[in-house]
């Protein structure tokens, strides 16, 4: 894979949070970070959507041993449709040196064992997400979905991340815009 340094072109390092009229039922409710958006296309990952899947597992497939039992029950998110078999951590960009396969400038993502690894031991990134999975849109598609109305665009904020509980990140997101969910309507109105 190629290594994308800091881009801050179109959506890069913005959350995109699906309308309730959502018509691709894999985004309903979702709230998605993007790490990076060009002239080929955009990448991302769903931050607010769990795996049936706990740390543990991902540490037991992979022969990771682990006696930090506070980690053993963490949750493995769903980072969408894309490559689900494949594992991409989420972790500040001033964090360690793992080589990360996207680099942003505000967040990475390091897809190699050794972070995990790293993890395991207590000397992992101190803020972090695993995802199962990405989200990936061809040149000009996500473009598209934004004036079809199918997304709300948030300003990156990596508190939203790390800092906001699972169940509370999509109307957290929507306050960062002023919006009450509970006004949001789920189909479009007629002039």
């Amino acid at each position: 894979m190629e290594i994308l340094t800091h881009n801050d072109t179109g959506f890069s390092h913005q959350f995109i949070v699906a309308m309730p009229d959502m018509s691709d039922p894999w985004f309903i409710g979702t709230v998605s970070y993007l790490f990076q958006h060009d002239d080929e296309g955009c990448m991302g990952l769903v931050i607010n959507r769990l795996t049936s899947m706990t740390l543990g597992e991902v540490f037991e497939s992979l022969d990771i041993d682990c006696d930090r039992d506070e980690l053993l029950d963490r949750p493995v998110y769903s980072g969408g449709p894309v490559m689900p078999e494949h594992g991409f951590i989420i972790h500040r960009s001033n964090e360690g040196p793992w080589s990360s396969t996207v680099n942003n400038g505000h967040l990475s993502i390091t897809t190699s064992p050794d972070i995990l690894q790293a993890i395991a031991r207590g000397a992992g990134p101190e803020d972090y997400l695993v995802c199962l999975g990405c989200s990936g849109w061809s040149p000009g598609q996500l473009e598209g979905e934004l004036k079809g109305n199918a997304w709300l665009t948030v300003p990156g904020d990596l508190k939203l991340i790390f800092d906001e509980g699972l169940e509370s990140r999509y109307d957290a997101a929507l306050r960062r815009l002023g919006i009450d969910k509970t006004f949001l309507s789920d189909s479009g109105g007629q002039a």
